[in-house]
């Protein structure tokens, strides 16, 4: 492949306001069980990637779309090859990074990662879990409900878990998440509304392991080997789901008991079903190039996708780079595969 003029393009939050933080990255633990100091402040995902990319002899540069419109229309001069596409919002609207994908397309600029359809799908995940349920992919049963509206999917049965419905990164998912009764239901349905302006996605809580499945390809796209966040070690009487202080509160026991690493211990049947599970939801939603899907395994070896997502964190310590690794890519091959894939739609 040539090399190509490769422009990263990211957003910020909203005008003047910092760049948020890299997402928080679950340290390593030595054989004493203590974890392992780093010796700098890890690199940005986006710096990352221009590394890699620098690597491979391309001409990688950063852009920024801080929500004015000039900065949208300037985009359509930037005289990328490429575009490797970060965007999470616009403007601080996080449901916003499906017009960008659409913008993109219109200009009939490359880009890496899911098209608007696919982030338009997976985002919403009432709508992701129906079309789940078409393709007889089996997600826990659910409903949602706004502001007195509740629209059905199933008969649901406790406990519940109660979540926004397009919301990402675990945000409004902690540990009063999980209910028992139509008080806690209630209670956590009013909390959504009120915190999100949100729907409220009620869903049959699994019990089980969170396994999660990331992809690479189009045509004929690889299943890496799986990865597991292990929450065996929370608290007692803790549910065991990632949220927000499992992946996000440095000072938050859950946080330091738990970790992701290459799953084990799951025989060739099972590893199978996880696989072609995975498999099943990355198509049914469109996504391409790289994507995540996360499922929980309950005890009678039962898997259920939660949800897919496109264009997952690519940072080197996140779960998609670790299973790139365990696959034989480094982080260099994975990058390049990435952009690969992207360019190859182009041509």
């Amino acid at each position: 492949m040539a090399n190509l003029k490769v422009t990263i393009l990211h957003d910020v939050w909203e005008e003047g306001a910092p760049e948020p933080e890299p997402e928080p990255v679950k340290a390593s633990r030595g054989k004493n069980g203590k974890r392992r100091k780093k010796k700098k402040d890890p690199l940005h995902d986006r710096e990352e990637i221009f590394e890699a990319l620098a690597k491979l002899g391309h001409e990688p540069s950063y852009y920024v779309l801080d929500g004015k419109n000039q900065s949208l229309l300037a985009l359509a001069k930037c005289g990328a090859d490429l575009i490797f596409n970060l965007t999470e919002s616009y403007a601080g609207h996080d449901t916003m990074d499906k017009n960008i994908a659409a913008y993109l397309e219109l200009l009939d600029i490359p880009y890496t990662g899911g098209g608007p359809q696919a982030l338009y799908l997976a985002q919403d995940k009432s709508i992701a879990k129906k079309i789940f349920d078409f393709h007889k992919i089996k997600t826990p049963d659910f409903a949602t409900s706004y502001k007195g509206r509740t629209d059905h999917s199933h008969d649901i049965e406790f406990p519940l878990i109660v979540k926004p419905v397009s919301e990402d990164g675990s945000v409004g998912i902690d540990s009063e998440s999980v209910v028992d009764s139509v008080k806690e239901l209630m209670e956590r349905i009013h909390y959504i509304h009120e915190e999100f302006d949100s729907p409220a996605l009620i869903e049959e809580y699994i019990e089980g392991r969170e396994i999660y499945a990331a992809i690479l390809g189009n045509d004929n796209p690889e299943v890496l080997p799986l990865i597991e966040l292990d929450l065996s070690k929370l608290p007692k009487g803790t549910p065991r789901i990632a949220g927000q202080d499992v992946k996000f509160d440095h000072d938050a026991e859950a946080y330091k008991v738990t970790k992701s690493a290459p799953a084990e211990d799951l025989d060739e049947e099972t590893t199978k079903t996880l696989q072609d599970t995975a498999l099943a939801a990355y198509r049914a939603l469109k996504l391409r190039d790289y994507g995540r899907v996360d499922m929980r395994l309950n005890k009678k070896g039962e898997v259920y996708v939660i949800e897919a997502n496109p264009n997952p964190w690519l940072a080197s310590a996140a779960e998609f780079a670790m299973a790139a690794k365990k696959a034989g890519y480094s982080y260099t091959d994975m990058i390049d595969k990435i952009v690969e894939l992207a360019h190859a739609r182009s041509m």
